[in-house]
């Protein structure tokens, strides 16, 4: 783990709801200010970070005396337009007493389908590191549909990885890192220190659903390292209850599990296209024309298509 965090400079932290809430009631302004005080360090010693937090809903939901996580999206989008606000607040007030500003970037998945939005979105995400200011990133909650959410910010936290070309996504949750097995249902479960990002063991191993206060689980964490590595990002999965774990990540120490980037680097164009646009329709190929598409470079002709299921037009992508 040493060799490979010790060299990252450009960094995605990805903080869970668990983390800056007092369990789901409201902000937890110590906790946010822990954060601040450990990425104005990295950022004074020359690292560029990028934020992804949670806990706009819960905070929504703490101010409008709400106990339990609603199920309707129009109430939760409610609950985060009220929560946002006191978010980056708590986050502006803290890193200002660092002598840094924090800048709110909301984003949607039409944010980064489409190319020129995901284009503006990387020049300004850049900008605003060049002038060592701290983006703060959320999913817009406000405006988005179950059809076109994330679903969580693993997912966005990986693909704001890509779309910077960070280095490393480092995923702080309340879990110690990925097990072999769920340590609450196997005492034999132990930690997996190191692995490839794109282990298909990995998928196995974890499993289970979020807490009631956010959404994800380790199996979206393994999915986001799956997905920034596309890119040569490495994946940190660790506990944000560790002491000082961002500065101690980052010094080389092992803390959580390391997912290394060993795959091929996509293209950035060949990265957006996989990870960034929607699934729109489904093709049903014939043996022809899979081994034409297969060999590379090959157009598809109407004639090797068998069967054709989704609704879509022409620059939306499809799967075979």
């Amino acid at each position: 783990m040493k060799s490979v965090l010790t060299q990252c400079r450009r960094i995605v932290v990805k903080v869970g709801s668990s983390l800056v809430t007092n369990q789901g009631a409201g902000l937890d302004l110590n906790a946010l200010g822990n954060w601040a005080r450990q990425i104005a360090a990295l950022n004074a010693s020359g690292h560029e970070v990028v934020l992804v937090s949670s806990g706009a809903i819960a905070e929504g939901m703490q101010r409008l005396g709400w106990n339990t996580r609603p199920t309707s999206i129009h109430d939760l989008q409610a609950a985060a337009a009220v929560g946002q606000m006191g978010l980056v607040q708590a986050y502006e007030s803290c890193f200002r007493k660092h002598d840094l500003h924090a800048a709110q970037v909301l984003l949607t998945h039409a944010d980064l389908a489409d190319r020129e939005r995901y284009l503006n979105a990387r020049t300004t995400l850049t900008t605003l590191l060049s002038l060592h200011v701290i983006p703060i990133i959320n999913e817009n909650d406000t405006v988005v549909t179950d059809e076109i959410k994330f679903g969580d910010n693993d997912t966005l936290g990986a693909l704001v990885a890509n779309l910077i070309e960070a280095d490393v996504l480092i995923i702080l949750t309340d879990q110690t890192g990925l097990y072999t097995a769920d340590p609450r249902k196997d005492p034999g479960a132990t930690l997996v220190n190191e692995a490839k990002a794109g282990d298909a063991r990995l998928e196995s191993m974890a499993g289970g659903a979020g807490s009631s206060i956010g959404r994800g689980g380790m199996i979206t964490k393994i999915l986001a390292a799956k997905r920034a590595a596309r890119s040569g990002a490495h994946t940190v999965i660790a506990s944000g209850h560790e002491r000082d774990v961002l500065l101690r990540l980052l010094q080389g120490e092992a803390i959580g599990t390391l997912l290394t980037a060993t795959t091929l680097t996509l293209a950035a164009r060949k990265q957006w296209l996989a990870d960034h646009l929607q699934v729109a329709g489904k093709l049903v190929l014939d043996a022809g024309a899979i081994k034409a598409l297969r060999s590379g470079g090959k157009s598809l002709l109407p004639i090797g298509v068998k069967s054709v299921s989704g609704e879509f037009e022409r620059g939306e992508v499809v799967a075979c």
